[in-house]
């Protein structure tokens, strides 16, 4: 590891030589190639810089001990050898999570998808509140939202609703969110005041580039059609809803959010875009998965990873079976407790799979 930590740090300091070459900086693809590259490195190359400091004063400190000291100094060397073992060992398990492979896809821009399931009007209530969850947690991030598509019901729920999150990392953070989640709680609607349990899906697609899939006309069917829903006095008389089908695989992509015919088509073709390129990672990473299950789950939308306990204001990830009795916060957008837990998890996963 060493070997690979060394290189590494080698790799970094030529990129900072090449970032201030000339040539490099009038080429803006160099520019922008290089920069990206050393700042992928850098956690690790700081993490490894700070790691040979302590192990170059973790061995003068050991040399010291070795020789005749009185017994207060003595005991100042032995605390210092104890605090700088420690940060050894942490920078140690902090390296190697940096080490891991890491996703190619962590930086990119997500595409989000939410579905009322099971239980009606009430599932597409709680579909709007996990979009508002959604929403303000990307707030907290510094990440931007663009509403791509919706179908809003008559009590202001989505049967479905599609957007977009602009930022970097936003798929690293985002992708555990893949999965049906439940929700317990009194409906509005409910005048008996009993429980029902309802379910709404997530599905977290990284954005796809045309580098990433490139879609030939030919293989696109458009279709054009009036919007339907909230919108203006113009939403139903014009067609401005998009409608493209991918013929190759039968994917459908739609997008009437806006009153622009062409926009919509952009929109749609970025959703459908990211659907293909979804289905082809998850039938290659279906190629190689082992018997074994993450621990944190397939991401699968069949896949049941969350419930909501609104009378116990309880959220439970049954992933890895963490429960938090705050629910009301995380409905607000406080989800990096639970994001955390499952980057870590993951991570976790990771390292005893490289044993």
């Amino acid at each position: 590891m060493l070997d690979r930590l060394q290189s590494l740090a080698d790799r970094y300091d030529k990129l900072s030589e090449l970032l201030c070459d000339p040539d490099v900086a009038s080429d803006s693809k160099k520019l922008r190639d290089y920069s990206k590259e050393q700042s992928d490195l850098q956690p690790t190359y700081e993490a490894y810089t700070e790691y040979k400091q302590v192990m170059e004063e973790l061995e003068a400190a050991k040399i010291m001990q070795g020789e005749k000291l009185d017994d207060e100094m003595r005991e100042m060397v032995k605390m210092e050898i104890d605090e700088l073992s420690a940060r050894q060992q942490e920078l140690e398990e902090r390296i190697r999570i940096l080490m891991l492979p890491k996703d190619p896809n962590d930086d990119k821009n997500v595409i989000v998808e939410i579905r009322g399931a099971a239980g009606g009007d009430e599932a597409a209530l709680f579909a709007a509140d996990l979009y508002r969850m959604y929403t303000r947690y990307a707030d907290t991030q510094g990440w931007k939202v663009e509403l791509m598509d919706a179908n809003i019901n008559d009590l202001g729920g989505f049967k479905e609703v599609i957007f977009m999150v602009n930022g970097r990392g936003a798929y690293s953070k985002l992708k555990f969110e893949s999965g049906a989640h439940r929700v317990q709680r009194i409906p509005a609607t409910e005048s008996g005041g009993r429980i029902h349990t309802s379910t709404s899906t997530v599905s977290v697609m990284p954005e796809a580039e045309e580098l990433d899939i490139e879609i030939h006309d030919k293989d696109i069917r458009v279709d054009t059609f009036c919007s339907s829903g909230a919108g203006g006095q113009s939403v139903n008389t014009t067609k401005s809803a998009v409608r493209v089908t991918h013929v190759p695989t039968g994917i459908v992509a739609t997008c009437q959010d806006g009153k622009s015919q062409n926009s919509n088509k952009d929109k749609a073709l970025q959703v459908l875009r990211a659907r293909i390129y979804d289905m082809m990672r998850q039938e290659e990473e279906a190629k190689y998965a082992g018997e074994r299950k993450s621990k944190v789950g397939t991401g699968d939308r069949s896949e049941r990873i969350r419930t909501y306990n609104f009378p116990q204001s309880r959220v439970t990830d049954h992933r890895i079976g963490l429960t938090l009795h705050k629910l009301d916060h995380v409905m607000n957008g406080e989800i990096e407790e639970i994001v955390s837990a499952l980057t870590i998890a993951e991570q976790a996963d990771m390292m005893e799979k490289t044993v």
